[in-house]
């Protein structure tokens, strides 16, 4: 016997792309909160590493996130500086970089 297609517009197909999109909606709902101390998100992960007194390397947050050093930058430049209009600094000590954001008041 010869299979069928099912032909657009027809029940079948608006069973799947129904079915489809009920997949994609459960995929999308936030997750529960996390345990007390952790951030909720990579972003929220990267700003709490960089309000620490020592700051951090781009090395150690692409570690932590998974994303590629140019991602790191660009966040430090479109969310950090841009978006959330926080002081970023940066120090370089025995060739290693660090980024930090300086407390509020301190002089730029």
């Amino acid at each position: 016997m010869a299979k069928t297609k099912s032909k657009p517009g027809t029940a079948k197909t608006a069973a799947k792309k129904k079915a489809g999109s009920q997949n994609i909606k459960a995929k999308s709902k936030v997750s529960p909160a996390r345990g007390k101390g952790k951030p909720q998100s990579k972003q929220e992960d990267v700003l709490a590493r960089l309000r620490q007194p020592q700051g951090t390397t781009i090395g150690a947050i692409v570690k932590a996130t998974g994303w590629q050093p140019h991602s790191v930058r660009g966040f430090f430049a479109g969310v950090v500086k841009k978006k959330l209009k926080l002081t970023l600094t940066s120090d370089k000590v025995d060739g290693t970089r660090t980024y930090k954001i300086a407390k509020a008041g301190a002089a730029s």
